[in-house]
């Protein structure tokens, strides 16, 4: 059983960098074929997708956030993180790390971590 966990702060100050981490166990970031994602819900808004890093470390990023995203590893920790920089109260959502199985038109998001809430506000 895989299990995905987000830990990082609650609250952050517009203009600074947003920092989270998701710690997986039951399963190593490293195992072919797939893909560990963030992915984000505003209030009262849908999902809405940052980005991932495979399992070879490779990085792909929503076009609306790249200029702003860095995914990056931990293998010896089996940790990946993500920083969002220049955040504003648009940022504010619950955040999300979830595991992808890629495959072409029928990729899906086996297991999810319970998300956390991040408040862009000073």
């Amino acid at each position: 059983q895989v299990q995905l966990q987000e830990s990082g702060p609650g609250l952050v100050k517009p203009s600074q960098t947003l920092s989270l981490t998701c710690t997986v166990s039951g399963g190593s970031i490293t195992t072919n074929y797939y893909y560990w994602n963030w992915i984000r819900q505003p209030p009262g808004k849908g999902l809405e997708w940052i980005g991932y890093i495979t399992y070879t470390g490779n990085t792909y990023y929503s076009p609306s956030l790249k200029s702003r995203t860095s995914i990056s590893r931990d293998t010896s920790k089996n940790q990946f993180t993500l920083q969002l920089s220049s955040v504003t109260p648009e940022d504010t959502a619950v955040y999300y790390c979830a595991r992808e199985i890629p495959a072409y038109g029928s990729s899906s998001y086996d297991y999810w971590g319970q998300g956390t809430q991040v408040t862009v506000s000073s």
